[in-house]
């Protein structure tokens, strides 16, 4: 059974977050980029940057380059601080072959891969959906919006590693 997204009350004043979203089956994506966003803005975050990509399968290469942005390894043009957690936010609908799977799993791989190598959170929420139903449900529904769930845990990994400093 699919559990409502719980309020949960978090500051961000200091932190900064960035949104990778895919523009593919943007009505689904889009309101889950316009539920985080508000989610982030509501705790006080100090920025809230929102990348748009082609795709989910383009989502790891902007969500690596923004997470190195603050590497010490970036150079002095393009040093910033770091973002304190970067939401991934898709939506892939499941069709007659196993594209959708192919493309679910490399997404999946390269994030988890990614946030442990440059060690900022990348909140996963590329959604691998069966059929336009579950992304009603997922991404339209304010009760169940993934996105404000995915901003939910940006926003309490951003404390966890803000204590580890």
């Amino acid at each position: 059974m699919l559990k409502p997204v719980q309020s949960k009350t978090f500051q961000a004043s200091k932190a900064r977050f960035a949104i990778v979203a895919s523009q593919y089956n943007g009505r689904y994506v889009d309101a889950m980029v316009q539920a985080a966003a508000a989610e982030l803005e509501g705790a006080g975050a100090k920025m809230v940057q929102v990348v748009r990509v082609p795709g989910a399968y383009e989502i790891p290469i902007v969500a690596a380059r923004l997470a190195r942005a603050g590497s010490p390894h970036a150079s002095r043009m393009t040093h910033r601080a770091p973002f304190s957690a970067i939401v991934c936010l898709g939506v892939i609908l499941r069709g007659q072959t196993v594209h959708a799977a192919h493309i679910g799993e490399a997404v999946s791989r390269a994030l988890m891969e990614l946030q442990v190598e440059a060690e900022v959170p990348v909140i996963h929420e590329v959604l691998l959906l069966e059929n336009e139903e579950q992304a009603r449900v997922r991404c339209l529904d304010p009760k169940h919006n993934r996105g404000r769930e995915a901003a939910q845990t940006a926003l309490a990994m951003a404390q966890v590693m803000a204590s580890l400093r």
